[in-house]
């Protein structure tokens, strides 16, 4: 797990690395004032709920079902394929049907095509997800990571011509661009696409449908605790124009916190096949309680490190995007409980109860919605930070409480208690260094604190090694 992880991991960061050179060219190029980067941080939210609902759960369905014995892996491959790439057209069509009465409603009927580019993208982009779980479950992490970054490293080269070279203007070209890219991505996963009979198994797929339904809930909870408050922010906020304005300062900000969410989706990558092929070893529990421990050492490091050097990390987007920054260590915080609320979700997915899930994820999203209706009219985009912290932080508790009574697993919890409280005095180190010394002499104290954090994780990590040996 660890090899898949180191390479999942590289594609994931060195992709979100690489994406994060179009924020300080979005931001360069698109003043704040403008809004046009609220208009790619809200419509790119609409396709991230969109993307959630026309995969409908299938890749964490299709992981159960390929590992069960009784099952044929490609029989229920080519099922999913099936479900996925119907919804996926249908969701096409419809949109492109209906462009103007849609586009109109999300606030874009003098552009309607900004929505009917990115209808077209996200059903490209829900399909190609089976094929890259297959890639997962046949363990071909390498291609799996070349074909990300091909992906991203097309995009950002075509940004670059427009933006830069044809010094373009125009927010909605993105999403032309990222059309483009994510077909080619389809083209090159023809060969886990082919080569075996598709079928559909309605059986299967009945079977498949009542596993998979509350994932979907779970899902649609989950990506709206991410996007909500994006997708909500313009009607709640009012003022349209400004709206976009101080949305778009919230997601470039937001961007520098997004590290946390690279971490988590590395471990899941790796994470998830692991689990389910893991799942009848005898000391699977301690696995478990073992990589959730190691998983919140790792994140909270992660997070002194962005709080450490966010001087310099701030030069990533605009200066006029700066005020946002007092997001980024809430949007932080909200991310580790959002990775660990993932590494508790496996007891009800292992024992096939994911109707749990669902509704641990449902109560956080209604949390959340209501904090964002009823603080953002007031204080604006900070409202939405804190109402993510309490999304995730509400589904995360009651998934551990029910989870211990249900199918319980000892977890280190005075372990993770003390790094936890270690990072908390850390930070407010940090937070006293940034009020009172100069900036570099800032960097340098935070640079100390942070080697105090890792020492202490090294140090453990060398004593554990040397037990198993």
């Amino acid at each position: 797990m660890a090899k898949d992880t180191a390479i999942y991991g590289l594609s994931s960061i060195i992709g979100r690395f690489l994406n994060y050179l179009l924020v300080p060219l979005y931001t360069a190029k698109l003043a704040a004032a403008s809004g046009g980067y609220g208009i790619i941080t809200n419509v790119y939210a609409y396709t991230a709920l969109i993307l959630v609902l026309l995969t409908f759960g299938m890749e964490t369905t299709f992981f159960r079902f390929a590992n069960k014995e009784e099952e044929q892996p490609l029989r229920v491959y080519s099922t999913a394929l099936f479900t996925v790439g119907g919804l996926s057209l249908a969701f096409a069509v419809l949109v492109i049907a209906f462009l103007k009465p849609v586009s109109t409603a999300m606030g874009y009927g003098a552009h309607p095509w900004y929505v009917g580019v990115m209808a077209i993208t996200v059903a490209v982009d829900a399909f190609s997800c089976l094929p890259f779980s297959y890639l997962r479950y046949k363990k071909k992490a390498i291609k799996f990571a070349a074909l990300k970054l091909l992906n991203i490293f097309l995009n950002i080269a075509l940004n670059i011509i427009y933006f830069v070279v044809i010094d373009g203007k125009d927010p909605g070209f993105a999403f032309y661009i990222n059309m483009v890219c994510s077909v080619v991505l389809l083209l090159c996963l023809v060969r886990e696409l082919t080569g075996f009979p598709w079928i559909f198994d309605r059986p299967l797929f009945r079977r498949m449908f009542a596993y998979s339904w509350p994932i979907l809930v779970l899902g649609i909870a989950g990506i709206l605790n991410q996007t909500a408050d994006k997708i909500l922010f313009p009607y709640l906020y009012g003022n349209g124009q400004e709206g976009h304005v101080q949305l778009g300062i919230y997601g470039a900000a937001s961007k520098i916190a997004m590290i946390m969410a690279m971490i988590t989706q590395a471990f899941r990558y790796a994470y998830e096949p692991f689990v389910f092929g893991k799942s009848r070893d005898k000391d699977a529990k301690a696995m478990y309680a073992s990589a959730m421990k190691y998983f919140i050492v790792f994140t909270l490091l992660a997070f002194l490190v962005v709080m450490g050097f966010i001087d310099v990390l701030k030069y990533i987007i605009g200066r006029d995007y700066w005020e946002g920054l007092r997001v980024v260590p809430v949007v932080m915080a909200a991310e580790i409980m959002m990775g660990i609320y993932f590494n508790l979700s496996f007891w009800y997915k292992l024992i096939d109860k994911t109707i749990w899930g669902a509704w641990f994820s449902g109560i956080g999203c209604a949390v959340l919605i209501v904090v964002n209706c009823l603080f953002v009219p007031r204080y604006g985009y900070i409202a939405c930070a804190w109402a993510g912290f309490a999304g995730y932080a509400t589904a995360m508790i009651l998934s551990y409480l029910v989870g211990q009574k249900k199918n319980p697993i000892d977890y280190p919890m005075r372990e993770i208690a003390v790094y936890t409280v270690l990072a908390a005095v850390l930070f407010g180190c940090m937070w006293w260094g940034k009020q009172h010394l100069s900036v570099p002499l800032s960097i340098a104290f935070n640079t100390v604190l942070i080697l105090i954090f890792a020492a202490k994780a090294a140090l453990e990590m060398k004593k554990m090694i040397r037990r198993k040996a």
